[in-house]
Order: C-alpha cells, then sequence, then structure tokens
C-alpha cells in the first residue's frame, strides 16, 4: 500500500505528518519553513509512494472558514495542479493545536519543549492525520 501525508499549514512552518504504508499508525514527519513546503512535498512524493495529502482545513466554532483558509486554498489548488494523480482532500482541523498542547503535557514533555512551536505543528498534523484515519474507518 502506499502512504498518507498530513499537512498542518502554517503561515511561516508547516508541520507535516506521514501513515505507515499499511495506513494505520500516523507518525509526526517534520516541521518545514512553509516557503519551502511544496519543494519538499515534491521531493518526498519522488521517493515515496503517497496515494493521498490531507491538508487540515481549519475552520471556526461556528463552521466558517477561519482567516489562515486564504493561504491554504491557493496551496490546495495547486497541490491538485502539481499531483493530478493523487487524492488531496481537507480535513477539519479545529482543537489540533489545543490538543496537541494537551498531548505534549500528557506526555511528560518539559515546559521548554513545550513552547517548541515547530513541535506542536509537527504534533498537529499528526493528531490532523488520526483523525482523518479514524473517519476512513467508521465511513467502511
Amino acid at each position: 500500500m502506499s502512504r498518507i501525508l498530513a499537512i498542518d499549514y502554517g503561515q511561516k512552518r508547516t508541520g507535516i505528518a506521514v501513515t505507515d504504508t499499511l495506513q494505520m499508525i500516523a507518525n509526526g514527519l517534520t516541521t518545514v519553513e512553509t516557503k519551502e513546503l511544496e519543494q519538499f512535498i515534491t521531493t518526498y512524493m519522488a521517493k515515496e509512494d503517497v496515494s493521498t495529502i490531507v491538508v487540515g482545513k481549519p475552520t471556526q466554532m461556528n463552521g466558517e472558514n477561519s482567516e489562515n483558509m486564504k493561504r491554504i486554498e491557493p496551496f490546495f489548488n495547486r497541490l491538485k495542479k502539481l499531483f493530478p494523480n493523487k487524492e488531496i482532500v481537507y480535513y477539519d482541523e479545529r482543537f489540533t493545536s489545543v490538543l496537541a498542547h494537551q498531548a505534549m503535557l500528557q506526555s511528560g514533555i518539559g515546559k521548554k519543549a513545550r513552547q517548541n512551536k515547530a513541535l506542536v505543528d509537527k504534533i498537529s498534523a499528526t493528531i490532523i492525520l488520526e483523525d482523518y484515519l479514524q473517519s476512513k474507518i467508521h465511513t467502511l
């Protein structure tokens, strides 16, 4: 099987997570500068078999798109053009940053590490991917 890649798109940094080849386990992969994101994804896709790219969709509590959607939508459309044979989907990313901080607290990570925004972004991408995988199980 192929992998699923998840993206927690940010204005400065972007967290990336990926599944194993059986698409069962989500792992944080890395955090990259957003300006280097498309190059990173292109390079990664050239060496790994990825079937789906999941892009976190920032949604407000009332269900409307957040301000960050103005930056994400053009990126999402570029991905569709770059990888026309891949499934590229949005997935609701509400609360992922809060959940990432909670996961860090529960894991015993020290205060200094919890302030590492790149780590928060990577964990957020992992949570998006875990939630996406769970949603696929429930639709089978």
